[in-house]
């Protein structure tokens, strides 16, 4: 998906290396972390809130690609606290940790402390680079009682591609540490030349310092309570007071949430634990978002994707367009501000490119992995026009789009020149270098496009959806244009559109298969294969109307769609395993993306079953976090989904999936020149009664609206409004 396989690559006759891998030595599903991120920093924690990484793990304090926290433990009297509870917030500020004492007993083997006496409470939130953490310890005893704490800790300064799998011939060094009286300084001077910095801070001082353990005793009368403050920041050490730091950190990001908050429309239902499920999705959506000079961007996901990628963004602020449009400004500007203007193979950039992947490790710097600033996704860019179009279709901003129009052609300028291999009118990708992706659409797992009969498929690659986006593309440019006041360019944008519909029809479609094929390869030979990537076409409005019908039936027979979601590829494919992270799986946002097409040629009822079995699947996961994907394997009664093990969680497309489902389902759309929220054939979903959509802006007005099952319709009515806008619905 982003520049990696989450398990071994095949190897063997006739199969490419391994590429970056991510290895399945230790399920994150069972582990279930807690995971904490603000900006360039994120942090994953077991449920005690302490990191024991190891073999596999990818605990730790992260830090612009490097690990700057490996190891922390808490214990009391040498042992570990048993743990009572382990909760996120809701809007996922703040982790919060309850916890208890074990029975402690002395060096005869006499208790002195019997179990659940003493609670401790860690409260922790990232801010600015820093992790920072509250302790309040209580004594609930009727005597007295002699408590010793102790902080142990450590830095390995792992790059993240490490903690990933990869194994390195040659490491930096690490520096000697600095240990004073409250705090202790841990570095690494990288083969990059760059020194990296933990740096832990104690308030009250520790009893005991060393460089790796803080050393607390406390006297707690009965039901006396203590607290110790830690703050580790990441690379800039602070001088301002340990207490006053984790206060004023603590007051800046509420702030900082309330903000972003106030920007989005918000979603009730009467289903509560829809409720739970849409409500932990906005905010993983928000935690997630981070500012940019150029504005919000949603990272990927964590933990192995909390950087800049150009193709998970796009989808994302696609899928949200309709809820808070200022994420799709920000995702276009930072994109075009990072758009490729030479020639660089190692890069797989070409001029008028976007971004794939940004990475700031050493291994990157050092160009041990190639993705320091790498171009390698063939989607990216007609994705990048798309979003231009949609975000103009709902904002009508066209400051920004003049601003944005000559990254605009420049990305059309790369369909025709670059992304179009052998001028036959249809996208294909090939990496520039041995070193970049095999495959470089969003399943870019190295064994993930191929023949009917499992041969991989040679390059250069045409891949179904990618020509889906291309059309998508030249229709926006051609919208934008025309407001743009350029009627001869759009002329020229719809032409290219409607020659390459007629062409994908002719090439991709296969009556005897009901639906597109997967890819073409290298010598035009197509791959025969049903799979998720067909659905696709319906999204941008590419398949003709007469080809809808079938495409659908495909995708909603049960080798297709396995009760939870339409799987990548169908049951009945030779590559097909349902436990593999592209040829068999189910992914939210591919589901999302299906739903929304099979909204937009009058599929409503299908795409409210996607919906309902990805709702479903929620409900039987941690915290209601739908993760990156899971297993393929049909739905049984009163089971829930077999869940993927290294999956990304939370991961920014999977939770914006649920928001494009709701937004397909009830066929909300925003019509700028008559100032209407409209409502078409409004469908929801069986476990949806009724669905109050607040705080829905268009061009300065605002409006509240209830949509109820009333029958087998459902009505819509207007709760509130603000401004000349209108709410119309058609049935």
């Amino acid at each position: 998906m982003q520049g990696t396989t989450s398990a071994p690559a095949p190897t063997g006759p006739g199969m490419p290396p391994a590429q970056f891998f991510i290895p399945a030595a230790a399920s994150l599903q069972e582990r279930r972390p807690r995971t904490l991120k603000h900006g360039d920093t994120f942090a994953v924690f077991d449920h005690n809130g302490d990191v024991l990484s190891g073999p596999g793990s990818p605990e730790g304090l992260f830090h612009r690609d490097t690990r700057h926290l490996s190891h922390l433990c808490l214990t009391i009297a040498g042992q570990r606290p048993m743990l009572l509870s382990s909760t996120l917030r809701d809007d996922n500020a703040a982790l919060t940790c309850d916890l208890t004492n074990p029975d402690l007993f002395d060096a005869e083997g006499r208790i002195v402390l019997e179990h659940d006496l003493v609670h401790l409470r860690r409260s922790r939130f990232l801010w600015s680079g820093a992790c920072h953490e509250r302790l309040a310890l209580r004594n609930f005893d009727g005597r007295p009682h002699r408590i010793r704490l102790d902080f142990s800790f450590a830095a390995d300064f792992a790059d993240l591609f490490e903690v990933r799998g990869t194994v390195r011939e040659r490491r930096g060094t690490l520096q000697l540490p600095e240990v004073t009286r409250d705090r202790v300084r841990l570095a690494y001077l990288g083969l990059d030349g760059r020194r990296r910095q933990t740096t832990l801070r104690f308030d009250p001082a520790p009893q005991e310092l060393t460089a790796d353990r803080a050393g607390f005793v406390f006297e707690l009368g009965p039901h006396e309570a203590k607290t110790v403050v830690l703050e580790i920041a990441c690379d800039d050490a602070r001088e301002v007071p340990v207490r006053r730091a984790f206060g004023q950190a603590l007051r800046d990001a509420r702030r900082a949430l309330r903000s972003s908050a106030s920007r989005a429309a918000a979603i009730v239902s009467s289903n509560e634990i829809f409720n739970e499920a849409v409500r932990r999705s906005v905010s993983d959506l928000y935690m997630l978002v981070t500012d940019t000079p150029e504005g919000p961007y949603p990272y990927a996901g964590i933990p192995w994707f909390s950087t800049v990628f150009g193709r998970d963004a796009l989808i994302t602020a696609l899928q949200t367009l309709w809820l808070d449009p200022a994420i799709a400004r920000g995702v276009l500007l930072h994109l075009a501000a990072n758009q490729a203007t030479d020639h660089d193979p190692a890069a797989d950039a070409e001029p008028g490119k976007i971004l794939h992947e940004v990475r700031y490790g050493e291994m990157a710097e050092l160009k041990e992995v190639p993705f320091r600033r790498y171009y390698g996704s063939v989607d990216a860019t007609p994705l990048f026009v798309v979003l231009a179009g949609a975000y103009l279709e709902r904002t009508g901003d066209l400051v920004t789009l003049r601003r944005l129009w000559p990254h605009v052609e420049a990305a059309l300028a790369w369909l025709v020149r670059h992304g179009d291999r052998d001028g036959d009118g249809f996208v294909e990708y090939g990496r520039r270098t041995e070193e970049g992706l095999i495959n470089q659409g969003w399943k870019d797992s190295q064994d993930s496009i191929f023949h009917a009969d499992g041969r991989l498929a040679p390059g250069p690659i045409a891949l179904a959806e990618v020509q889906a986006y291309a059309y998508g593309a030249w229709r926006a440019a051609a919208a934008i244009a025309r407001a743009l006041g350029r009627k001869e360019r759009a002329a020229g944008c719809d032409s290219r559109a409607e020659t390459l519909r007629q062409a994908f029809d002719a090439a991709f479609f296969d009556e005897a298969l009901g639906t597109y094929v997967l890819a073409l390869d290298g010598e035009k030979r197509p791959c025969r294969v049903r799979s998720s990537n067909a659905g696709h076409a319906l999204l941008t409005g590419l398949a003709l109307p007469e080809r809808a019908a079938p495409v659908v039936r495909t995708l909603m027979t049960p080798t297709l769609f396995c009760g939870w979601g339409v799987r990548t590829i169908a049951s009945t494919e030779a590559r097909y395993n349902p436990m593999s992270y592209h040829n068999g799986s189910v992914w939210p946002h591919d589901n999302a993306l299906i739903a929304a097409g099979l909204a937009r040629y009058g599929f409503k009822r299908e795409a409210a079953r996607i919906f309902e079995g990805l709702f479903a699947a929620s409900t039987y996961i941690d915290l209601r976090r739908l993760p990156e994907l899971f297993c393929g394997f049909a739905r049984q009664h009163r089971r829930g989904p077999t869940f993927y093990p290294v999956a990304c969680s939370p991961q920014a497309w999977a939770a914006a999936a649920p928001l494009l489902m709701l937004q397909a389902c009830l066929g909300l759309g925003f019509d700028l020149a008559q100032l209407h929220i409209t409502f078409e054939e409004p469908t929801l979903p069986e476990f949806l009664d009724m669905v109050m959509l607040r705080n829905l802006r268009l061009d300065g007005g605002a409006a509240d609206v209830a949509l109820r099952r009333s029958g087998a319709k459902v009505v819509v009515d207007v709760v509130d409004r603000q401004g000349p806008l209108r709410v119309l619905t058609t049935s």
